[in-house]
């Protein structure tokens, strides 16, 4: 009996290219079109569902829609071929493009209709085979996946060209010989071999990922000459595109006239052949191709886990700060609480991958489930390419990049495939998390971030009539400077070098210096005069978690850099010394200071710009540079001195005569985000185990390991007991 339905099918239209078509996986969990079911997706809005009779999205979707349509689809993977690493890249500039599923995979498609069957969908077997059914189909599974597309967007990065390169002035026109670009002008690389816009100086660049050599003579060339852009050789291609650095911005940019630029030399891009892989080529192949060692010291492999609260996450393309976040959040009963179940009869939003709430059920689902943590089934398929006997099959590990692509949506970091620091994302996250519920009226004291929440207490006092001022600042985490000091380490090997390493710190001695009192000039407003005032932080109320970020850095050419200094951290923290009392009896109060209403300073747009883009907060870079006339070098040094002032985010106008600040900014710093997350579990017997989360590889970890990572961690999470 043919479905007399089929004319409504007439009415739908093919996604447009900014639509996202979840094909990939349900919106809800993590079922995917490589499970036995497939994904079933929606022909008028292209959302995903599985048909799995346990949680049966699909069905639910169409009962909340009324939408009559969706392709069921599965994909099996193909035998593949290995390219030899050895081969040539593609002859062109890198463009991060959809794969041809068709060449690796094998997809099965079938037409259902709703309308028919409620319950199911009932199959149209013939209804992709022409007409309007063929055409949905074909386009459908010629668009972008939602995952797809959110990679795209977020690897593809638009150089931009600079004041160097825009700029740039030449000697007159003089032919460089072959011989002149055989080879580094100081050593003899042949390869990573950088030419010099200015003056046709050749030298090879720094040692990259992937084995390419380097000694670093082009960067020693520009320290020497101040000549700022280089292009390199082996990435030039006849449309005159090439990978350009400039030394000067420390970043790659475009060079417009660079065929001009090259045409200087006698070097004519028309006849240029691309050889080498650009910095973002070998950036992408670093990110994908990274493999964590999975063996301990004495090369023993680590044992996979399996099981519920055991899933890995798979590695988006320097995703790890997220990953290690989600990780230890959904570890804790507060998130346990509240996103266990499921969202999407409740969900007021009309797609599932819009809404945040959603998307938090479905993490919760996957990492906590054990549905998904089972030994990998999709291996390669190639004999040379199965595991040997005595090497461990490790899990698929979930792709949150439906998450990733909803929190990241118009964040200008977070949106991008760039590294990112697991605090700052983890602030960001609960901000996101509050936003919502007060959108959606429920009070964000009822939020899971809710469990970090405590108040700081502020206490200032006069040295001279001895007033004080007592304030209480909200907060989900205490940040605590780590003391850097360098020790050198003489080896039993005379022929060794001496080997720079960081002092052992103990957790504590960093809280006592947190809180311990600090002298900052004040000018009192009971006094009317400039003295020495004390400021102390200590905790007004104690969190049900308590995260503790280890700021573990230092400046190196102005730029925050993490430092490997072992923090010793005990399992257990006492915190009762650092409690704060608030107003004692016999304490007189300061008055509240006035706010003069004062137009704020004029600052340079270019040098504020220039701060902005370090990460520093505006008010802060304003203050900056009216305290130091202007100079935004100089200013960069006062940011860091200044940070945890009293006062530092205090309205210009009402703080001109103090220099004093507010504790430190939780988003100031951005480092390198942390490439793993370890955990106390308690196994089936009732045993503590520690277990190691690297991206989809998730394994029981020996106390040894756990000894060496735990004080190198930067992120520490305490539940209170």
């Amino acid at each position: 009996m043919a479905c007399s339905h089929l004319p409504q099918l007439q009415t739908l239209q093919p996604p447009k290219l900014s639509q996202a078509v979840h094909r990939e996986e349900c919106t809800q969990c993590f079922d995917n079109q490589d499970m036995e079911g497939g994904v079933e997706v929606c022909l008028s809005c292209f959302n995903g569902g599985c048909p799995s009779e346990e949680r049966h999205h699909a069905r639910m979707h169409h009962q909340k829609s009324g939408h009559p349509f969706t392709l069921n689809v599965r994909r099996r993977l193909k035998p593949t071929i290995k390219r030899d690493e050895e081969a040539a890249p593609p002859a062109k500039r890198l463009a991060i493009v959809e794969e041809r599923e068709e060449d690796k995979y094998s997809h099965s498609t079938e037409l259902k209709c709703w309308l028919c069957d409620p319950s199911n969908g009932r199959s149209l077997p013939d209804g992709t085979s022409e007409g309007k059914g063929k055409e949905l189909r074909d386009a459908m599974m010629s668009s972008l996946s939602s995952a797809r597309q959110s990679e795209v967007k977020a690897w593809e990065e638009e150089f931009t060209a600079c004041e160097h390169t825009l700029t740039l002035v030449q000697p007159d026109s003089y032919q460089i010989p072959p011989s002149g670009l055989a080879h580094c002008g100081k050593c003899d690389l042949k390869e990573n071999l950088w030419l010099c816009l200015t003056c046709g100086h050749l030298g090879c660049g720094r040692a990259q990922f992937g084995g390419v050599g380097g000694n670093g003579h082009a960067l020693l060339h520009y320290n020497e000459s101040g000549h700022s852009a280089a292009v390199k050789l082996g990435t030039i291609t006849p449309e005159g595109t090439a990978d350009v650095y400039c030394y000067s911005c420390d970043d790659s940019k475009l060079d417009l006239e660079l065929a001009a630029h090259l045409a200087t030399f006698g070097i004519n891009v028309l006849t240029q052949e691309k050889t080498e892989k650009t910095i973002t080529e070998l950036q992408i192949d670093q990110n994908f191709n990274y493999e964590f060692s999975v063996t301990d010291e004495n090369g023993k492999p680590f044992q996979p886990l399996f099981g519920p609260g055991l899933t890995g996450l798979q590695n988006l393309g320097n995703s790890c700060y997220m990953a290690s976040v989600l990780q230890s959040l959904f570890a804790l009963a507060p998130f346990k609480a509240a996103y266990r179940g499921d969202h999407c009869e409740s969900c007021t939003e009309p797609l599932p991958a819009t809404c945040i709430l959603c998307q938090l059920h479905k993490i919760h689902d996957g990492l906590l489930s054990g549905r998904y943590s089972t030994p990998r089934a999709n291996l390669p398929q190639e004999v040379a390419e199965l595991p040997k006997a005595d090497e461990p099959v490790f899990q698929e590990g979930l792709r949150p990049s439906m998450f990733k692509a909803l929190i990241g949506k118009g964040h200008e970091e977070f949106a991008t495939m760039r590294q990112q620091d697991a605090e700052e994302f983890m602030t960001y996250l609960f901000k996101s998390i509050r936003t919502d519920a007060k959108k959606r009226g429920v009070d964000e004291a009822k939020t899971a971030p809710e469990s970090f929440r405590f108040g700081m207490e502020q206490r200032l006092q006069c040295g001279v009539c001895k007033k004080v001022r007592y304030k209480v600042d909200s907060s989900d985490s205490i940040s605590l400077a780590i003391p850097a000091n360098e020790v050198v380490r003489i080896p039993n090997d005379e022929n060794a070098e001496p080997k720079k390493e960081y002092e052992e710190v103990e957790l504590n001695t960093c809280l006592k210096l947190f809180t311990q009192p600090d002298g900052l000039e004040y000018k009192c407003p009971s006094c009317k005069q400039n003295v020495v005032a004390q400021k102390q932080s200590k905790f007004a109320s104690f969190p049900d978690i308590l995260l503790v970020h280890a700021k573990k850095f230092q400046l190196v050419n102005w730029v925050p850099t993490k430092l490997p200094i072992p923090l010793i951290v005990e399992d257990f923290l006492i915190l009762d010394e650092y409690k704060g009392t608030g107003v004692q009896p016999g304490e007189e109060e300061l008055p509240n200071e006035e706010t003069p209403t004062v137009a704020e300073p004029e600052v340079d747009a270019g040098a504020l710009a220039e701060l902005e883009g370090m990460g520093f907060p505006t008010l802060r870079c304003k203050k900056a540079l009216l305290a130091n006339g202007g100079n935004p070098n100089v200013a960069v040094q006062w940011l860091f001195d200044h940070m945890e002032d009293p006062d530092i985010d205090a309205p210009i106008a009402s703080s001109a005569a103090s220099t004093a600040s507010a504790p430190p900014d939780p988003g100031l710093i951005s480092m390198l985000q942390d490439m793993a997350h370890i955990r106390l579990e308690i196994n089936a017997a009732g045993e503590e185990d520690w277990v190691l989360f690297n991206d989809e590889k998730v394994v029981k970890a020996d106390q040894e390991s756990v000894d060496s990572l735990k004080p190198l961690a930067y992120l520490y999470v305490f539940e209170r007991v």
